[in-house]
This record gives structure tokens, sequence and C-alpha cells, in this order.
């Protein structure tokens, strides 16, 4: 078969179908193997702690409530009657721990969706017109900022706290939104000089259009990523004031509640602080390790320096082929 018959056959064979931009970023979070085991087991810990004891009207398997006093059974320590043991009063601890899970990741959503939508309204209107609306909302910002939020956190919850886990969490994040509008407003910075911004105002589209059509799913990527490690701070942030009276307030209980209402038991008891704080921690790394997942899907430019992976890829002599001296910077750029 001569040239010009063999090239004529590739140019008709079928081409592969071109692969959409949402497909490569499920691609890449999907081989990230401990970002998908977070977000799996995050999903199982939630489906969990409602099928136990039940959201709202509808009743869980367990047979103990959060609210229910029991009798006592070997001074409140976990037996198989109640694996988590119990509180001071007799309330089941496993109950009460669900509870706690639900409100500590209700707090979690509600917290990072406000701040986010928020952050990138401010952020994208003050990236997208410059000039005196940027140092307006910028200055704003900049006052948010330096007040420190487990002081603003506390005056929230002072006000808000006892009306419940969706409330608090609801004013929460009309204060938590400053991080996400300056990784907006850097993007918007960047992008609305592209030529795609251009085009669209040579079309006669009108700004919001041009914010919330052309500009906002090019930077999508960012406000995930910022998303999700807000979402991971909320816990924290919840837990804390919680732990210091301004949080959930009694009969509803949050993870930092529990710890609180039981720090003098800590010598006596500590089991009352294993499983919130346990249950604290892990659902803080999880919610990291999925952003952190979503960081790299969304950016694979963004990978970690591999020093190991490295210096089995170098050359016994530090020579590449040929013979040519192989630098530290080019051996990394292999790993990269």
């Amino acid at each position: 078969m001569s040239t010009d018959t063999r090239i004529a056959d590739e140019l008709q064979a079928p081409s592969a179908p071109p692969v959409s931009q949402g497909k490569l970023i499920w691609k890449r979070f999907l081989s990230n193997k401990i970002a998908v085991a977070s977000a799996v087991l995050f999903i199982l810990i939630l489906i969990f702690s409602i099928s136990a004891i039940g959201l709202g009207p509808i009743h869980g398997w367990w047979k103990y409530t959060y609210t229910e006093l029991n009798d006592q059974v070997q001074q409140g320590a976990p037996t198989w009657e109640h694996p988590f043991g119990q509180d001071r009063i007799g309330k089941d601890y496993f109950a009460l721990t669900m509870r706690g899970i639900q409100n500590s990741i209700l707090v979690m959503i509600v917290l990072g969706l406000i701040a986010s939508v928020v952050g990138v309204v401010v952020g994208a209107v003050a990236g997208y017109f410059r000039g005196v609306v940027d140092a307006i909302l910028m200055r704003i910002t900049d006052v948010f900022i330096v007040i420190p939020a487990l002081v603003i956190g506390s005056v929230v919850g002072h006000i808000f706290g006892g009306l419940g886990a969706f409330f608090l969490a609801l004013m929460l994040g009309f204060f938590s939104w400053m991080g996400i509008a300056r990784l907006v407003r850097g993007e918007f910075l960047s992008l609305r000089e592209r030529e795609f911004v251009e085009a669209a105002r040579v079309a006669g589209a009108s700004d919001s259009r041009i914010i919330f059509k052309h500009i906002l799913p090019n930077a999508i990527g960012v406000v995930i990523v910022a998303s999700t490690l807000i979402m991971a701070s909320a816990i924290l942030l919840e837990t804390a004031l919680s732990y210091l009276g301004y949080g959930i307030q009694p009969p509803d209980v949050s993870l930092g509640l529990l710890i609180s209402s039981n720090q003098s038991a800590f010598q006596t008891r500590p089991w009352l602080f294993w499983w919130p704080g346990a249950f604290i921690v892990t659902l803080a790394l999880l919610v990291n390790f999925v952003g952190d997942g979503l960081r790299d899907a969304f950016d694979p430019r963004h990978r970690r320096f591999n020093l190991r992976k490295m210096r089995e890829q170098e050359p016994e002599e530090g020579e590449g082929d040929g013979g040519t001296p192989r630098t530290g910077a080019a051996l990394a750029e292999d790993v990269l």
C-alpha cells in the first residue's frame, strides 16, 4: 500500500468523538482513589446517621431517640444495649452522636452554599467592573476579613443559635464569603480580557449575561474547590461555637455541643469525648480530601512533587540519553 493511499484511508477513518470538559474532570476525579473513597465514606456516614435515628417525622431503625431519658446501665459505660454509652442523665449516646452528625453536616452544607453564592456574586461584580465598584467591594471584604471568624460567629451564634442548625448556618454563611470573593475576583480579572468575552461584547451581550453565562463557567473550578474548603472549616467553626456555648442550643445537639456538655467527665467517662471527636476529625478530613481531588481534577497542572518517584527515575550516574547530564529541574519535569 502506497503512502498516499494509507494517508487517504486514515483521513477517511472515523475520528473519535470529542470528550467534553465535564467528562474529563469527572475522569480525573475518579482517578484519585483517596478523593473518591472520601466522598463515598462521607455519603455513607450521612446516610447511616439519617437511617439510624430518622429525620423529622421519619423514624429510624435505632430504638432510642436523642431526647429520650433512660435508666443508666453500668454508670453509662458502653454496653450491647448502648454501644456508645450514655450521658450523665441517661440519654443514649449513639442517638445523640447521630443527631450531632446530622446537624454538623447540615451546617457544613448550608454555610458552604450561602458563602459560595455571596462570594461568587461579590467577586464576579468586583472583578468584571473593576474601578470604583471593585474598590468599594474589596474594602468591604477587607473589613470582614480583619474581624476574626470566631468573634463574628459568637455574635451570630448568640443571636441565632437557639433557632436551630439551619438558621445558624444561614447566618454564618453571610459572614464566610470573603475568601471565595477574592478568588473569584482574581479569576474574573484574568478572564475578562479573553477573546470570547470581547466577542460576546461585540455580539451585544449584556453585562449580566457575560458574567454568568460566559465568564463564570470558566471559573467554576475555583468556586467548587473553595466551597469544599469552606465546608471543611465550617464544621470546625460550628464545633468551636458550640463548645463555647454560642452554637446550637439544647435540646438539640451537635458534635461540638456534646463535647462541651461532657467536658467535666473527661477523666471518668472518656468515651463521651471519643465518639463526637472522632466524627469531627473524620468529617473534616473527608471533605478536605474531596476538595484536594476536585482541585486536581479542575487543574491537572497542579500536582504534588514526588521526590521518591523522581529518585527512582534518576539514572545511576546522573545522565540521561546520549550521556547528557540531567538536571534536577529536568528530572522533576519528567515526574510532573
